[in-house]
This record gives structure tokens, C-alpha cells and sequence, in this order.
């Protein structure tokens, strides 16, 4: 059943993105015709330009947050349970109450901008919710919010991990607990650094429902990822095969990520 309904489909999908399917899947042969009016088309690469700058920063920033959330925990602190807990939630819940949260937080109407200007700071002006230049960085910040937590246990599992063993050997030396963490322990921390990347970047060139539910992709064209596109493009415009096409080449981008990791983990496993 798995096969069928994973792989099944995928395959079914590779198909579509050969045909002229378009309300409905149609069976006319056509080549690489969809893959070339994908790739000419402007909104494609618009989706594209904004999944660069949301995957960038997603993957940089939720990376440099929950690895200073790990080591701050990693001190042992007395209410760690706690901070942990909270730093995890976000995480326990959706995209799309993530994005619709956040859509009320930073709408100028409602949100931040509306408390400032009611606790007296009139000039205070935070519109990039409907700003199209500045929309796509609230993105960033609500998948941020949402991820830092995960990756945050990430390394926190990857800290503890490490062999007391060398730290001992460290503090023996005199090395300071910043001149630990920055040439013995981070160091070490290579293959959760490279799971976290994988893990995030899943995540952001997927991104949906997150989008879906804070702008919607707008305004206009402003926060289109590959995903809205595909979405927009097989329901809106009723264009199947060419959100086949674009769905295809979400795929192979994720399994370009995704198989090298395997394999390596695997040929890991294999020689240990």
C-alpha cells in the first residue's frame, strides 16, 4: 500500500509532467513541453528568487539560534525542563496556526504596530506584512520562530554526546569555556550541523501552508515559494502538467539534499 500510494503517485506525477493534462490528467505525450514553459515562465523564478532568500536565512538563523539555545542549556541551568519545553512548542504545532498567529502579530490593523501606537509611540511603523518587498522576510521570521526549538534539540543531543573525557583534557589545559565550545566542542558538532541543514532545508523548499497562511503569497507575487506555485498553478490556473513539471523539480531538489545524506549515514553505519 505504501508503494502504491508514495511512490505509486510520484511516478503517476512524473508522467503528468510529460502530457498537456490540464483541468484533468490527459494522456497526449509532449515531451519536455511543460518543463520549458516552467522554466520560461517569470513566476517561476520570482518563486524561486524567494525560496533563496527564505531558505538562506531559515537555515542560517534557525541553526545559529538553536545552537546557542543548546549551549545555553547545556550549562545545566536549574529551570532547564522549562526553558526546554518552551523553546520545543512551537514545534508541537501546525504551519498553518504558526502563519496564522504570526499574520495576526504583524498585521499593522491589529498587531504589533497597532500596540505601539496604543501605548503612545505613534511613529512606530511596521507594515512588511503588506509591504511586497519586505513581505517575505515574515516569513523568515514566523519559520524561525517555529524551527529554532527543533534544532535546538538537535544539539543539545549532540553536546551531550560529546566524551567528558575531552573536556576534562580541555580545562586541564586551561582553555576557557568559550575556547572549548569554539575549537573542541562546535567542531565536533559537524554531522548534527549537517542533519540540521538537511532537516531545514526539507522544510523550507517545501514550504506551504506556513506561506498559505500568513500572505497567501502576496502581496501579488511577493512571497510565491515552488510549493504555491505548483498549488496555484495545477488548481488556479488549471495547468496540471506544468505544476507536474514544477513538482518534479521540487522533487529532484530535495532528493539532491536528501540522498547524499542517506548514503553517507549508511556508508557510516556500515563501517563502524
Amino acid at each position: 500500500m505504501t508503494i502504491l500510494c508514495v511512490y505509486g503517485f510520484i511516478l503517476f506525477t512524473l508522467y503528468l509532467s510529460f502530457t498537456d493534462s490540464s483541468l484533468m490528467p490527459k494522456f497526449n505525450w509532449v515531451g519536455l513541453l511543460q518543463y520549458e514553459k516552467l522554466w520560461a515562465d517569470p513566476k517561476w523564478y520570482i518563486s524561486l528568487a524567494n525560496l533563496g532568500i527564505y531558505g538562506g536565512l531559515y537555515i542560517c538563523i534557525s541553526t545559529a539560534i538553536g545552537l546557542m539555545l543548546a549551549i545555553l542549556l547545556d550549562q545545566r541551568i536549574r529551570i532547564e525542563g522549562a526553558l526546554r519545553t518552551i523553546y520545543l512548542y512551537p514545534m508541537a504545532i501546525s504551519f498553518i496556526v504558526t502563519g496564522t498567529a504570526w499574520k495576526w502579530v504583524l498585521n499593522p490593523g491589529l498587531g504589533l504596530d497597532k500596540l505601539m501606537h496604543d501605548l503612545g509611540w505613534t511613529s512606530f511603523s511596521f507594515d512588511w506584512l503588506i509591504n511586497s518587498e519586505m513581505a517575505i522576510y515574515t516569513i523568515v521570521i514566523a519559520g524561525v520562530w517555529q524551527s529554532s526549538g527543533f534544532v535546538m534539540a538537535m544539539f543539545l543531543a549532540g553536546l551531550r554526546g560529546v566524551d567528558s573525557d575531552i573536556l576534562k583534557a580541555a580545562a586541564i589545559d586551561g582553555a576557557t569555556l568559550p575556547q572549548t565550545y569554539r575549537r573542541i566542542i562546535i567542531p565536533l558538532m559537524r554531522p548534527v550541523f549537517l542533519s540540521a541543514f538537511v532537516v531545514s532545508a526539507h522544510l523550507a523548499i517545501k514550504s506551504f501552508d506556513l506561506v498559505k497562511a500568513m500572505t497567501d503569497g502576496g502581496p501579488g507575487t511577493s512571497t510565491w515559494t515552488p510549493a504555491v506555485y505548483m498549488y496555484t498553478t495545477t488548481f488556479t490556473r488549471n495547468q496540471m502538467g506544468l505544476g507536474a513539471a514544477s513538482a518534479v523539480i521540487m522533487l529532484a531538489t530535495i532528493s539532491a539534499i536528501i540522498v547524499p545524506y542517506l548514503y553517507s549515514e549508511l556508508r557510516g553505519g556500515r563501517r563502524d
